[in-house]
């Protein structure tokens, strides 16, 4: 299993493109949105898409506050840990994924 990392700072409207994207991919992953202290809706914006898409194996974990790129990653990989997954992708917010392209990567 892969575990998927998204970090978010007030970008809801990219984070949920991309999440949209994962809902149509092909494979076998968890997905891990990082919220790094946003001070938009993002958090509220974001658990409503997962409420909507409970298929999805999607969990948002909010940071007390924005821990910049590089620490606001690490603090999602101390969480995907847990699961004990194969492999882990950090997934910038901003891109969206093609259906195959955990597979390719495989």
């Amino acid at each position: 299993m892969t575990a998927i990392i998204i970090l978010n700072w007030n970008g809801a409207d990219d984070t949920l493109a991309c999440l949209q994207s994962l809902s149509k991919a092909e494979g076998e992953f968890v997905v891990y949105v990082i919220d790094n202290g946003s001070s938009d809706d993002s958090l509220s914006r974001i658990q409503a898409w997962i409420d909507e898409h409970r298929g999805l194996n999607v969990h948002l974990v909010p940071l007390d506050k924005n821990y910049g790129f590089a620490r606001g990653n690490n603090k999602g990989l101390e969480v995907a840990r847990k699961i004990n997954p194969d492999r882990y992708l950090l997934l910038n917010n901003d891109t969206e994924v093609c259906p195959d392209f955990l597979i390719r990567l495989e």
